[in-house]
């Protein structure tokens, strides 16, 4: 029996597809050829605008299609009256169809053939040309009834329409949200009428009705009459299976009952039920050598469950509380790898540089070797986004031969996620810590926490207090949770936190870990860690080898420095993620050679677009009034341009560009120094009563604050009384007091590597910051010269060389820095 025409789905009128309803046909310009081949279907009425795939199966139903392959790809699709019959005659089909675009066809392997169609205008049989073999008929097509603009009628019936299958949806109906969507934009009834029925999953000689109603209002109101029908049904239906959910909550209370009866039958006749069970969870707490006061607290619940029935909601919580007891690792221990030299070339291969981390950690491993009991570090990376903290703490467990855990605090704000629930609530579990060292398997995994910087607090507990606990190697060794409600020992446990800034991090928690700075890379490192680390995994990851994707030093320098500007590697992994892409769209295509690509710096601008950061106009010149100053974020150091300039006015000072309290005292400061300081700027002393005087600070929609501009602030200031300019490639940066003194700051390497990064080379620096240059790499202390002074005399001194006036009260000392022989490190 040859198979019928049909759709491919369960049911056939389940998920018509249609075009944009704002997609329109001019009815008048489409042209339909007088003859066509006909296509019985018996399974769903096509209607216009309708796009469905056929599975064709018999024989002069295949040959009309290939007939209209042959030719314009057009076929008159009509449904057969009687669906059983396989041979169909002319009187066996409706008189009416559509006609359809073959858009798509595939030959299947048992002799079917697979069609998508479009119906694209009703049209009716007016004579039959031949039947075998394949059906060929005359068509004409059938004008529809042309529609005036909507009337309040008309448009009220077409919202009826919509509200109507909206609450068919609602009750169960499977009405696809694209449908919904279409209908919004539809404003002819007469197709809203077609999408609509298309949709209700009708009959076929409902839907065949329909299709040849020409008027399109009064095919809108069948199907609205339709609609309604099949709402009442849906609601018939919801009220079934309402009354069915209320007979099956009978049934299970009788369940309930009876086991109740069961229950108290087998107590009367002494039946021992659940055996099993408790020897298997005694010889699991056995196994899992617990501490003596854990064990027997262990013991205690598997006799209180051997006392309950099976089916008690009681039972349910203690044989939960066994299972976490069990299966936590009270005596399970990784064994430590305590050779230095292997740990060393492990954390080498991971990472670049880093040197002050991996050398903690080497000397934890020497302190393990020789003192066994030693306890956990607990550690905290402080560093911009993308420096590697959360893959350095991967590593670390690598290099130690331990388990790693990691989870993130970031935005909890209930106590209960670190100390767990009480096993009176409703779905207690254990806090984040006990899961952790369930998830590692072992007592002494390598434990991070993520983003603890950004724990917050509200009506539930501060988190945060909670980690003083966990975080304290006083108390860690008994650290209680409240859902086990026995203690665990983490004092064998490597804690280690990460966070962007230590500030948000309260004292208290801060005080009980090592904190370890992660600034931030230089160019050079960024480009010895991209050629490392970076290139090669993204050619990896893109399909690529080295065959196909070079990229020199120069390019991945000048990615570096044009179009990121962070402290992490992120951007530049992104960029370098964009350069293999471009690479391997290159390769894949079809006339693409498999041949090397050098990317070269000149052609960056291809693959890249146009370079992201280019030097400020600022620094272009020497500028009157506009002094450079470094300035700290969470993610970097950052070049500030501070101006000032003078007009005439009544002595005011403005101060704009977003700042905070501390950065105003500071201009205050700054003002209050220059007018004590009047003569010997050849100014008279009462020079600010006709002068107004404006300092801004760019970039004013980014908040600023710190005391550390405060030089700059008054050597712009300065600058602009004296008319004289400002060396563009001279940056500083330090606190300034109302006598001119000159006081320490923070975050200097950080400050360093953005002055680097902006191509200045000289930097003023506080006297008492000398002891911080050892922090900062040796290639950046070759690229730069400090200037560290104690008294901004020194500093005016260093921009005004030809002025010697202003340093009456200034040592007369010259401001080189000697470099120290010590080893800096980051």
């Amino acid at each position: 029996m040859a198979e019928e025409e049909k759709r491919s789905g369960k049911n056939p009128q389940d998920k018509p597809l249609h075009d944009k309803a704002d997609e329109r046909r001019d009815d008048e310009q489409l042209v339909i050829p007088g003859v066509l081949p006909l296509l019985p279907v018996r399974d769903v009425v096509i209607f216009p605008f309708m796009i469905v795939p056929l599975f064709v199966g018999r024989e002069r139903s295949i040959n009309a299609v290939d007939s209209a392959l042959t030719k314009d790809r057009l076929i008159f699709a009509v449904t057969q009256r009687d669906v059983t019959k396989e041979d169909p005659d002319p009187a066996d089909l409706y008189a009416t169809g559509t006609v359809c675009m073959i858009m798509r066809m595939l030959k299947l392997p048992d002799g079917r053939v697979k069609i998508l169609v479009q119906g694209l205008a009703r049209a009716g049989v007016e004579k039959f040309v031949q039947v075998r073999p394949s059906y060929t008929v005359e068509v004409a097509k059938i004008k529809e009834t042309a529609g005036a603009p909507p009337t309040l009628e008309v448009e009220a019936l077409m919202r009826n329409v919509k509200e109507q299958l909206e609450r068919l949806s609602t009750l169960g109906k499977v009405v696809f949200q694209e449908v919904m969507m279409v209908l919004d934009n539809i404003q002819d009834p007469g197709r809203m009428a077609d999408l609509v029925a298309a949709n209700l999953g009708l009959k076929i000689e409902e839907a065949e009705a329909i299709l040849e109603i020409l008027d399109p209002v009064a095919r809108l109101e069948k199907v609205a009459e339709l609609l309604v029908k099949e709402l009442q049904v849906a609601q018939m239906q919801v009220k079934i299976q309402s009354q069915a959910k209320e007979e099956m909550d009978k049934s299970q209370r009788e369940y309930f009952l009876r086991e109740q009866m069961r229950a108290i039958k087998n107590e009367l006749g002494d039946i021992e039920e659940g055996g099993e069970e408790m020897d298997e969870f005694r010889e699991k707490v056995k196994k899992a050598r617990m501490p003596a006061e854990v064990e027997k607290e262990a013991y205690k619940q598997v006799d209180r469950l051997e006392m309950m029935h099976p089916d008690a909601a009681e039972a349910a919580l203690i044989r939960t509380y066994l299972e976490w007891l069990v299966e936590l690792p009270w005596s399970v221990y990784t064994k430590d790898t305590l050779d230095i030299d292997k740990a060393k070339a492990v954390l080498d291969s991971d990472h670049y540089n880093l040197e002050k981390v991996k050398e903690r950690i080497l000397e934890y491993l020497a302190v393990r070797k020789l003192q066994k009991k030693t306890k956990g570090p607990i550690l905290c990376f402080v560093g911009p986004p993308g420096v590697g903290k959360t893959s350095l703490g991967r590593s670390i467990a690598k290099a130690m031969g331990r388990k790693f855990v990691r989870i993130s605090l970031g935005g909890i704000k209930d106590e209960a996620e670190i100390r767990g629930h009480r096993r009176t609530y409703v779905g207690a579990l254990p806090g984040r810590i006990i899961q952790g060292m369930k998830q590692a398997g072992t007592a002494n995994p390598v434990f991070m926490m993520d983003e603890v910087d950004k724990i917050g607090m509200d009506f539930r507990g501060d988190p945060s207090s909670a980690l003083l606990e966990v975080l304290d190697p006083e108390q860690n060794y008994a650290f209680s949770d409240h859902y086990l409600n026995v203690p665990f020992d983490l004092s064998k446990v490597m804690f280690i936190m990460t966070a962007n800034m230590s500030d948000p991090i309260p004292e208290a928690l801060l005080d009980r870990m090592e904190v370890l700075s992660l600034p931030g890379y230089t160019e050079e490192e960024k480009i010895e860690i991209a050629k490392k680390f970076i290139v090669q995994r993204q050619i990896t990851e893109h399909g690529l080898t080295d065959k196909l994707l070079k990229l020199p030093d120069d390019t991945i320098r000048k990615v570096a420095a044009e179009y990121t500007r962070e402290a992490g590697l992120r951007n530049l992994e992104r960029e370098i993620a964009s350069l293999c892409r471009k690479v391997a769209k290159k390769v894949a295509s079809k006339k693409g050679k498999k041949e090397l690509t050098v990317i070269k710096p000149e052609l960056l601008h291809e693959y890249l677009g146009v370079p992201k950061y280019l030097p400020e106009a600022e620094q272009e010149t020497d500028e009157i009034g506009v002094a450079t100053g470094l300035a700290w974020t969470p993610v970097g150091g950052e070049i500030l341009h501070i101006e000032a300039t003078i007009m005439s006015g009544k002595g005011q000072l403005t101060l704009t560009g977003h700042l905070g309290d501390v950065m105003k005292e500071s201009a205050q400061a700054a003002l209050s120094y220059a007018r004590s300081r009047a003569h010997e700027f050849d100014l008279s002393a009462d020079f600010y009563k006709n002068l107004d005087i404006h300092v801004h600070v760019p970039s004013g929609a980014i908040p600023k604050d710190g005391p550390s501009a405060g030089i700059t602030m008054a050597t712009a200031l300065i600058s602009a009384l004296m008319k004289r300019p400002v060396s563009k490639d001279i940056a500083m940066t330090g606190e300034i007091t109302l006598r001119g003194r000159v006081l320490p700051i923070g975050g200097l390497k950080e400050k360093a590597l953005a002055a680097l990064r902006a191509k200045i080379k000289t930097i003023i620096i506080p006297e008492r910051n000398k002891k911080d240059l050892e922090e900062i790499p040796k290639d950046v202390l070759k690229e730069l010269r400090f200037l560290p002074v104690s008294h901004m005399d020194e500093v005016l001194r260093i921009i005004f060389p030809k002025k010697s006036g202003t340093a009456r009260s200034a040592p007369s000392r010259k401001p080189k820095l000697k470099r120290r022989s010590a080893r800096p490190r980051i």
